[in-house]
């Protein structure tokens, strides 16, 4: 068993990232942008600014980091490929829904919101996962 490659994890996780905020820029611009306003308008806030936007994206570039990382933890267990990126993928889908499932239970977002953002983010870190993944090899 080798030990993770830190190098390889940031550069994966950089892809996973970028996969991911791609797919987030389509879902919040083209899907679900008319319902995400009436919410804006509704708690009588501004949407998301350049300084937001720019903060979202670092933090898609950290998830997809954290993603790889659970994938290289997880190789030594599971084996390394797609069914452990995978589960990596859902492992930090699960995590990063506990935010959102939060907004819904306080009645700042309706649970709409929930519905098919949920599942495109479940199949947008699935997939971000197997592509971070390709690029992960462990160390020598």
């Amino acid at each position: 068993m080798g030990k993770i490659n830190v190098a390889r994890v940031i550069l994966g996780g950089l892809l996973a990232g970028l996969v991911m905020n791609v797919s987030e820029y389509v879902l919040n611009i083209y899907v679900v942008a008319d319902e995400a306003n009436a919410v804006y308008q509704r708690l009588g806030v501004q949407p998301p600014g350049m300084h937001q936007i720019a903060i979202f994206l670092i933090m898609g570039f950290v998830l997809g980091i954290i993603m790889i990382f659970v994938y290289a933890a997880m190789r030594p267990r599971f084996g390394a490929g797609a069914k452990t990126a995978i589960i990596a993928g859902v492992v930090t889908w699960i995590v990063s829904m506990f935010g959102p499932v939060a907004d819904v239970v306080m009645g700042i977002t309706p649970p709409s919101m929930l519905g098919l953002p949920g599942i495109w983010s479940l199949v947008e870190m699935a997939v971000a996962g197997v592509i971070g993944a390709w690029v992960y090899k462990e160390s020598a």
